[in-house]
């Protein structure tokens, strides 16, 4: 017996018969899938993961330097050593943990840094002297160091090049919005246990551990089963902390830019000490973490598109620019209604420099080496962060300046440092139009 096809759905005969959609509509549809093909699985749960983290690191982050100085006892001068620990744990493990993706799985790899740094929190609020403080921020960011390089390529998985600005942008919106959730969440447990800072330390390791748990959603693309590396301690050290070949030199002209602004960008723990030492009262630095925290959420994704569509060197000199505006601001008022308008100044540094600064490596890398270049470019940044640290702790009482001093010089270096990335940009501007006007037989414009 003869089987005839089933019938068409409604609307299909036209397309059986070879009809084509409009061109408008076949626009619509191309432009719509431009507009989500950037927005994957492992966006969306890295985000939230990162959300999750940040809200536990940013909960005890503004209180840290209260805690040290106020409940421990510390000077000033540990703030700034604590801090740059802390970050010199990371840049090490950042360094290390691109070349480790040759060896783990990098969802693996991410797991691990997510628990330490929950691990790292519980040491903190147990902490009964500021010692074990350093050392429960160091694990905390040797956690950071260990997930960083490895999500980050996992992020950018299937996302052309061109809309990888827009992938940074949304993570880091997402974890500078975990930033602002933090701190109100600590201020209410401030305020909840009658001002004692101990158990407020406690509440922000729930939030880390559900970090911990959410990365179990994430997609790992399968790879090739990585070849066995070397098995002696210092060849493996070697192995996983030797940069892939031909990364090129565009991509190390990020990284010395990136390295030489994070020498004179000191952790923001002495911000809100200077905060403090002004007038702030604690609920009042929390409060001015939280608006620097919005101000840089809400900028990071237009700082991203921005980058996408304009390039990242003019939108990460802005940045610059605005880190410059908010130090010097901050070194020379004492006014509380300034420190405020500045704290927001300096949340746009941060939206238009850490995730673009990201993307802009990230153009510049192939799939291949897209671990470690990041991990190269975030280590080298940390240990440059770590010298920043310890320059400015040691400073920051000098001649009685309350910080007034590292804050002024960082300042000054960052203006100088703005101009010279502009300048670049503008002169390579110059050369790419010389360079299409010569291959299309014109001559350019003076």
């Amino acid at each position: 017996a003869r089987t005839d096809p089933p019938a068409p759905a409604p609307g299909a005969a036209g397309r059986a018969a070879g009809a084509a959609p409009a061109v408008g509509q076949t626009a619509g549809m191309t432009s719509e899938r431009m507009r989500v093909s950037w927005l994957t699985r492992n966006v969306v749960v890295l985000s939230v993961v990162s959300l999750m983290q940040d809200a536990a690191s940013e909960l005890l982050y503004p209180i840290l330097p209260i805690f040290l100085t106020g409940t421990l006892g510390a000077p000033a001068a540990v703030v700034g050593l604590v801090e740059g620990v802390a970050e010199g744990a990371a840049s090490l493990t950042k360094l290390a943990a691109g070349g480790l993706v040759r060896h783990y799985p990098r969802r693996r790899l991410v797991g691990v840094g997510y628990g330490l740094a929950a691990l790292g929190k519980l040491l903190v609020a147990l902490a009964p002297a500021w010692p074990l403080v350093a050392s429960g921020r160091a694990v905390d960011r040797l956690g950071k160091g260990l997930r960083g390089a490895p999500r980050d390529a996992m992020l950018v998985d299937g996302v052309p090049v061109n809309q990888r600005g827009r992938v940074f942008g949304v993570h880091r919106t997402a974890d500078t919005t975990g930033a602002v959730i933090g701190p109100l969440l600590g201020l209410a447990a401030y305020h909840g246990f009658a001002g004692r800072i101990r158990p407020v330390l406690a509440v922000a390791v729930v939030p880390a551990v559900l970090s911990v748990l959410l990365v179990a959603l994430a997609r790992d693309e399968r790879r090739p089963r990585p070849e066995p590396g070397p098995t002696r301690p210092l060849a493996v050290l070697r192995s996983v902390l030797h940069p892939p070949a031909g990364l090129g030199r565009p991509y190390w002209r990020v990284v010395a830019l990136v390295t030489g602004f994070a020498l004179v960008n000191f952790p923001d723990a002495l911000v809100l000490l200077r905060l403090g030492q002004i007038g702030f009262a604690l609920p009042a630095v929390v409060l001015a973490y939280v608006l620097y925290n919005a101000v840089y959420a809400l900028a990071s994704l237009p700082a991203g598109a921005f980058a996408d569509r304009f390039g990242p060197a003019p939108v990460f000199a802005a940045g610059v620019l605005f880190f410059a505006l908010g130090y010097l601001g901050l070194a020379v008022t004492s006014d509380h209604t300034a420190a405020w308008v500045l704290m927001a100044v300096y949340g746009l540094y941060a939206g238009c420099t850490d995730g673009v600064g990201k993307a802009w490596a990230s153009r510049l890398l192939g799939e291949a080496s897209q671990s470690a270049g990041q991990g190269f470019l975030q280590g080298l940044a940390g240990l440059a962060t770590l010298a920043a640290g310890i320059w400015a702790g040691v400073a920051w009482d000098a001649g009685g300046g309350h910080g007034r001093w590292p804050l002024a010089v960082s300042g000054a270096v960052a203006l100088l440092l703005a101009a010279v990335v502009l300048a670049a940009h503008r002169a390579d501007a110059g050369r790419r139009r010389q360079g299409s006007a010569a291959a299309a037989g014109v001559t350019p414009p003076p």
